[in-house]
């Protein structure tokens, strides 16, 4: 499907735990205005019904014109189509890519991969991005070595879609992974775990601009 914008550069993805913090909409919604058009925020969660989650993405949807960010679902195309969500993100536990975009064939589909074949057969399923980890150290997979950036370099040698890092990302990493040809980074703790997370959008953001980033 043909995109009417370019993929975001920043993806800002959450939890059950951060969705969850009072005073979490705010939050985001402050981030996805620091974000703007090159920024998306994730919901991701797993435990929250289908209810939960569309009252969050209802309360998040509306903030995708204003700011231009994109409000991506994880895993849940109903809750996508229903809240009006700009992009979908699914998982190997996830429905098929091609089954999702069959379904919400107006949705751009992102995939999250962990090898380099992932990445070639998303691409072949009619993927429109994916998120490849991870690279470094993190407390997502605290008995796992990062993979670093010859991981990313080895998926791009096998696809031609967008690939955004993920994986104990922090603001000195970006420069690295964008000589590595990464087309942007995904970051969970060094967006929300920061003492103003809107401030650390912007910051990530300028970490892209200096290395050469649009």
């Amino acid at each position: 499907m043909p995109l009417s914008r370019p993929i975001p550069i920043l993806h800002a993805v959450t939890s059950d735990e951060i969705a969850s913090r009072p005073g979490f909409v705010d939050r985001a919604i402050s981030v996805m205005r620091a974000a703007g058009s090159r920024g998306a925020l994730h919901l991701r969660t797993h435990r929250l019904s289908a209810a939960e989650l569309y009252g969050l993405a209802e309360h998040l949807a509306g903030v995708q014109e204003e700011s231009g960010c994109w409000l991506v679902i994880n895993d849940r195309v109903d809750v996508a189509l229903a809240a009006g969500a700009r992009g979908i993100q699914l998982t190997s536990r996830s429905m098929r890519i091609a089954d999702a975009r069959a379904i919400a064939p107006d949705i751009p589909v992102g995939a999250s991969v962990h090898s380099a074949e992932d990445a070639a057969a998303a691409e072949r399923e009619g993927a429109a991005w994916t998120i490849a980890g991870h690279v470094l150290e993190t407390e997502s997979h605290p008995a796992e070595a990062g993979r670093g950036a010859a991981f990313i370099e080895g998926v791009i040698g096998r696809t031609q879609l967008p690939v955004i890092a993920i994986g104990g990302i922090k603001p000195e990493h970006v420069g690295g992974l964008r000589r590595a040809g990464a087309w942007g980074v995904a970051v969970i703790r060094g967006i929300w775990s920061a003492r103003d997370a809107e401030a650390a959008a912007t910051y990530y953001l300028s970490r892209y601009d200096a290395d050469g980033g649009t």
